[in-house]
């Protein structure tokens, strides 16, 4: 365990960011999941609009550096193609 004060305030202010940063994820790949499942049901109107919701989510996540940048794109590109081609 750190001795010093500012190596102790580290500790604190990692742990405390660490664990926004698992809740914001981990809220972020539950929206993931919640659209797979509408798509799965073939419930097109309400996938589209938790899409957009699960858009918002990943981009939120990137912007504050959670995950990558391509890996936000990926995610989203992959959904928007799951829900589009729910429609056809």
């Amino acid at each position: 365990m750190a001795n010093i004060k500012s190596a102790i305030k580290r500790v604190d202010v990692n742990n405390k960011k660490h664990s926004n940063n698992q809740a914001q994820k981990s809220a972020m790949r539950s929206e993931i999941k919640r659209v797979e499942k509408l798509v799965e049901a073939n419930d097109a109107e309400n996938a589209k609009s938790a899409f957009r919701s699960t858009a918002k989510h990943i981009d939120k996540a990137v912007q504050k550096g959670i995950i990558h940048k391509n890996n936000g794109d990926r995610q989203k590109s992959r959904l928007a193609k799951k829900v589009n081609n729910l429609g056809a």
